[in-house]
């Protein structure tokens, strides 16, 4: 009699660690759902989709390539989207380069695009952008460098992707300046936002790009 109670006490045990294992796989990188950012002043909440939830607006740049993109090029991808200048030499280099080990964990997924905008569009032309992408053997067609007007290009980075909580209106005296990456999932919303500068955060960054996609972060 006592062993049956031990073998029905191991058989519980046993199912007791296979549902805390399911458990814990449920609840990790393949289904815990990610938040939706919001700008933090309602007055900003001027795009949105039907639940009210925050939409990157639409725009219109130049890519490295002279190819005009807009917000309908990435509709279909999951986007990850920085800001830099061509000539920073202090945290943008740090930045490009942790980008480009998140691009070569992507490189040539259909599903994933990188969105690159310079904050210094009056030196940053479309071949100067081509040159910089050179130096991270940037695919024009997912990672994509961008150049345009500079108060679309500041209102991006404040408005639409909320990676700067500072203000102005891209005049000539203004400077934005983030380390911030977003990420965009495929329906235009705000998914993450992370220190560039920090493997750490953009490790954090690749798995919820894989939260994402359906799958696992791969070093």
């Amino acid at each position: 009699m006592h062993k049956i109670y031990l073998n029905i006490i191991l058989a519980l045990a046993a199912v007791g660690i296979l549902i805390g294992g399911y458990v814990a796989f449920n609840n990790g990188q393949q289904v815990r759902e990610l938040p939706y950012f919001e700008p933090i002043e309602q007055g900003l909440k001027n795009n949105t989709d039907s639940l009210n939830r925050h939409l990157v607006f639409d725009f219109s740049l130049t890519d490295q390539t002279g190819k005009t993109v807009t917000r309908k090029d990435f509709e279909n991808s999951i986007t990850v989207v920085d800001f830099f200048f061509t000539s920073c030499q202090g945290i943008c280099p740090k930045m490009n380069s942790q980008l480009k080990r998140v691009y070569e964990n992507y490189k040539g997924n259909p599903e994933v695009k990188f969105l690159s905008h310079t904050v210094n569009p009056e030196k940053d032309s479309a071949e100067v952008l081509a040159e910089y992408a050179k130096h991270y053997n940037a695919d024009a067609n997912q990672w994509h460098f961008v150049t345009g007007d500079k108060p679309q290009l500041y209102k991006l980075a404040r408005k639409s992707y909320l990676v700067s909580n500072t203000n102005g209106n891209g005049g000539k005296e203004d400077f934005v300046h983030s380390q911030n990456f977003a990420l965009i999932d495929k329906a235009g919303h705000i998914r993450g936002v992370y220190d560039g500068t920090d493997s750490v955060e953009v490790n954090r960054l690749m798995v919820d790009m894989n939260v994402l996609l359906g799958s696992y972060f791969k070093k």
